[in-house]
């Protein structure tokens, strides 16, 4: 009987334990999203969220908006935009970005992309290779503002001089789909700890 008590008590504080760190996460995620250095930087790396057809995603739109914001008004020189092909897509995330961006007046030259990753890992890695390839210093990581934290947790782990910047405006409008996003995040950012673990 003290056996089934003692085990009872200490699977409750394994689950408040649980729950305070879910809580203490979801805050840290919620304050650092509006966290903006447009600090002088290489390059922006633009974080992929699909495509509709030919076009950007309104998310992916949004995000691409901001790096061509941040190179016309002299933050960075390059602009580096990620994400592969999309199930039945027959251009990849990042060459539909490139050609926003030059119908925008980016010039070609300007522009780096990646056409091989899937998830935010692989656009952080993949763009790390493109930043060492070519002897950059330092870049600003664009993406949604509940993204960010874990978006720069990754930069950090690959090694990036990295600032953060999320877009000012965002997609994610309604209560329910700022929740949806939120527990989304709070989920990889946890399982990105874990998996940092082994």
């Amino acid at each position: 009987m003290r056996y089934k008590i003692k085990l009872k008590k200490i699977l409750n504080i394994i689950i408040i334990l649980l729950i305070s760190y879910v809580i203490y996460v979801t805050v840290d995620i919620y304050l650092y999203a509006n966290t903006n250095e447009m600090t002088k930087s290489d390059a922006a790396i633009v974080l992929g969220a699909g495509v509709w057809g030919n076009k950007p995603s309104p998310v992916f739109e949004e995000r691409i908006r901001h790096g061509i914001w941040l190179y016309k008004n002299g933050y960075v020189d390059k602009l580096i935009f990620t994400g592969g092909k999309g199930k039945n897509n027959i251009r990849s995330d990042s060459s539909i970005a490139k050609s926003y961006a030059v119908e925008n007046l980016v010039p070609e030259n300007d522009i780096f992309i990646e056409e091989q990753s899937t998830i935010t890992q692989e656009n952080i890695s993949y763009a790390a290779k493109i930043i060492k390839e070519n002897s950059m210093s330092a870049v600003i990581i664009v993406s949604d503002p509940l993204h960010m934290k874990r978006a720069m947790l990754m930069a950090e782990d690959y090694g990036l001089n990295a600032y953060s910047s999320p877009t000012p405006s965002t997609k994610y409008k309604t209560m329910k789909s700022k929740s949806l996003f939120m527990m989304r995040e709070v989920f990889f950012y946890i399982g990105y700890n874990i998996y940092r673990l082994f």
